[in-house]
């Protein structure tokens, strides 16, 4: 009973003071809500980080040119042309623990259908790159090995480049031109959105890998090989058998630089994922020092408290109130602060960061582990910050309290 009536004589003394009771709660409030809101962020960027290497398939190694090198004067990454669609080819064949391989070309290039017209990626690609890519085709059909081998103007287009071309008419079977040359268009991809990066992935239009070397860009090397390796576990293993393939196939000496680079996107995204979580954690960090800043305020009004109620201190105590009722009684009150502020911040944490995804295109994550941990802080803050006013006041003299004007 003695505990019910602690708690009722400190939500009484909190209501008597409604204005300071309510800025003594708002440190707390500011920073259990923005714990959460920077966590909720933090969250957000590593999911779309995550996201956007997904997005380019799983278990993936990629292999592009390096970079060229002339007279001694070394060219930008990327610009050499050393890789051939035979060594995609010997790549298949040649290592095991692979699922597909996918050899790529791609430019940019104007499109046009009647009189509209839109700038945008043109890939080469072949059948594998669907499965790599986890794409999916929305209408219509994807490019066949029969459409590369017999160098067929056919083409699929991502849901940018069929909503700025056709409006709402559905595109398959239609005609296009890419670099003033005809291609039937035979599929519309399902839209897979932007990037991390900012870049839309739907802004593409694919054609089958020899037709786009022969017919549209006039090339014999190919930009980059996707590989998707069958096991997470086998990749770096996959990884040094291709090094060591191009290397044969190249003719690279003991010594010499590679003229490839091979990028493992699974190393990629544990490195990002890392780095990310470094972000969420410091952005927490800085966000919890509110809490601290709220813990000062509580034992501040506390303080006043004691003060204010040095009398009826003395009264309860020639009453025969003991210390630990008198430590109880404060250090409920610093705690009902405490967890009143500590609701109210998760409150408004919680619907900042929901008004953020809904007012604009970043999406934050909200996980119950921040929103558990800083509650559990505001509570714990109100706890420690109470005790010394709480000691205190337990330990005033009766007969000088009595006296206390």
């Amino acid at each position: 009973m003695l505990f019910k009536e602690s708690v009722s004589i400190a939500i009484a003394a909190l209501l008597s003071n409604k204005l300071r009771s309510i800025l003594t709660m708002l440190g707390i409030i500011i920073g259990v809500g923005a714990v959460i809101v920077m966590i909720s962020i933090g969250m957000g960027v590593r999911q779309n980080v995550t996201n956007s290497i997904a997005s380019l398939g799983s278990n993936m190694l990629i292999v592009t040119p390096g970079s060229a090198n002339k007279g001694g004067v070394r060219s930008a990454a990327g610009s050499n042309q050393s890789l051939k669609l035979d060594d995609a080819e010997a790549i298949q064949k040649r290592i095991k623990d692979i699922d597909y391989v996918a050899p790529t070309v791609n430019s940019s290039y104007q499109v046009v259908y009647g009189n509209q017209n839109w700038n945008t990626s043109v890939y080469g690609v072949t059948p594998d790159y669907m499965k790599i890519r986890s794409l999916t085709v929305a209408s219509g059909s994807f490019i066949t090995n029969a459409d590369d081998n017999s160098r067929n103007r056919v083409a699929v287009i991502g849901s940018t480049v069929a909503t700025n071309l056709f409006g709402t008419k559905n595109p398959v079977g239609s005609n296009i031109r890419i670099h003033n040359q005809p291609f039937k268009v035979i599929g519309v991809l399902e839209s897979k959105g932007q990037s991390s990066m900012g870049s839309d992935q739907d802004d593409v239009v694919l054609v089958p890998l020899k037709t786009a070397q022969e017919r549209l860009m006039g090339i014999t090397y190919i930009r980059s090989i996707n590989i998707q390796v069958t096991n997470t576990n086998d990749m770096d293993a996959v990884q040094e058998q291709v090094e060591t393939l191009l290397r044969q196939r190249h003719h690279i000496r003991t010594g010499e630089d590679d003229d490839f680079n091979v990028r493992n996107l699974t190393s990629i995204m544990e490195t990002m994922s890392s780095t990310t979580t470094m972000l969420t954690l410091f952005l927490g960090s800085i966000a919890a020092i509110s809490l601290l800043v709220g813990g000062i305020g509580i034992m501040n009004i506390m303080m006043v408290s004691v003060t204010e109620r040095t009398r009826e201190i003395g009264i309860r105590k020639a009453l025969g109130a003991t210390f630990k009722d008198i430590m109880t009684q404060f250090l409920i009150e610093s705690v009902v602060i405490g967890v009143a502020g500590g609701l109210l911040g998760v409150f408004f944490g919680v619907s900042i960061s929901l008004l953020i995804s809904h007012f604009s295109t970043f999406t934050t994550y909200i996980t119950a582990a921040p929103i558990i941990l800083s509650f559990t802080f505001s509570v714990g803050t109100g706890l420690f910050f109470g005790i010394y006013p709480a000691k205190k006041a337990a330990r005033l003299d009766p007969i000088e309290a009595l006296r206390y004007e």
